[in-house]
């Protein structure tokens, strides 16, 4: 089988990441083409990876480009994924999936329209520590969760957001701190934890000058399993810190950190932190089944741990991995456009509750 060809839309620093991963996976995966409205990124892009640097309609038009990866900023991707998906291509886009929820809907309709795939980069679902936590939990090692606490404390300097017009923008950031550098732990956190029900936020731009977005915010959230929790984000936290998800339920705790699963405490055993926490943790995982996604997801986890070296670009490469199976297989990619929704609406949700002052419910 000729490997599934993929176009890269937008030549930032993402772009090059993902490049790099397309170039693991040979041959079930290639990377042909590059497209930048700036021509001169373009060709550096095109130098750098030995591809052609093509324009969006050749792209479009080129039957054997079966997918395309926008990689640019988030306001422009609803109508670039439309444009796509209407010529035939697969659309896997870049967090988050658009800068409100009519354009997420829009790319959703987009969608049922035509027959092809449509996926949304969130690599940590694929880091081993991620799969791990979700074997425990599909497992139900940690009894009912009852509380969550997401922290994002990074750190963004003002040359960054001085570093292009769109950055710190509603219309094509659509959010701060939360809507772009949040997302991921907003995705991991509906994943592992369920969906929401109310928000309770406060929002403030605090250490950032000519942003029109937030660089700190606190979220009170309900889940719709009862579970309470909070949110907290920021790009005004120097030096900057790892992102942490803890979830703690009625038989134990786990704290994913950064990339990590920094500790898994279930009743009964030792507590293990690091390294341990994670073979540990599966461990317990795989030692029986309780449910076929639960066996699957513990296969998973272990693959990925087995990895050698686990570092940057590894996670994305698994997504890309599996939206091209998902191509060959004719089944849904492990990150729907629907996930990809379900984060953007969280975060407005968090935005219009810190407008207003009041709880919103989703």
């Amino acid at each position: 089988m000729r490997p599934v060809t993929f176009a890269l839309v937008g030549c930032g620093n993402i772009s090059g990441t993902q490049a790099r991963a397309l170039a693991t996976l040979a041959p079930d995966a290639q990377l042909v083409a590059c497209v930048d409205l700036d021509s001169a990124a373009a060709a550096r892009f095109a130098a750098e990876f030995h591809i052609p640097a093509r324009t969006w309609e050749e792209v479009l038009a080129d039957l054997a480009i079966d997918a395309v990866s926008l990689c640019t900023p988030s306001g422009h991707h609803g109508a670039l994924a439309a444009a796509a998906l209407r010529a035939g291509k697969h659309v896997l886009a870049e967090k988050p999936m658009e800068v409100d929820v009519p354009r997420c809907d829009a790319i959703l309709a987009a969608h049922r329209d035509s027959d092809r795939l449509l996926g949304i980069i969130s690599q940590h679902r694929f880091d081993p520590a991620s799969l791990t936590a979700r074997a425990l939990l599909d497992r139900g090692d940690l009894g009912r969760i009852h509380l969550v606490d997401a922290r994002i404390p990074w750190y963004r300097t003002q040359e960054y957001y001085d570093s292009g017009d769109w950055r710190g923008t509603w219309a094509l950031d659509g959010g701060g701190c939360l809507m772009n550098q949040g997302v991921h732990t907003v995705d991991l956190m509906l994943w592992l934890a369920g969906p929401v029900t109310t928000v309770y936020a406060q929002a403030r731009t605090a250490a950032h000058a000519r942003i029109e977005v937030e660089d700190n915010v606190c979220v009170t959230v309900t889940f719709a399993s009862g579970a309470i929790g909070t949110v907290v984000a920021s790009t005004a936290c120097y030096p900057g810190y790892p992102a942490r998800l803890a979830l703690h339920g009625t038989a134990g705790s786990l704290i994913l950190e950064g990339d990590e699963l920094a500790q898994v405490a279930l009743q009964g055993q030792p507590v293990q932190h690091g390294a341990a926490a994670t073979a540990h943790a599966l461990q317990v995982a795989t030692g029986g089944t309780r449910s076929a996604e639960a066996n699957a997801t513990a296969a998973n986890a272990t693959a990925a741990a087995a990895t050698t070296g686990w570092r940057w670009g590894d996670a994305h490469a698994a997504q890309l991995a599996d939206f091209a199976a998902a191509i060959r297989d004719h089944r849904l990619p492990a990150v729907t456009g629907e996930d990809g929704r379900r984060a953007v609406a969280f975060i407005h949700a968090v935005y219009a509750s810190a407008r207003s002052g009041a709880p919103v419910n989703l």
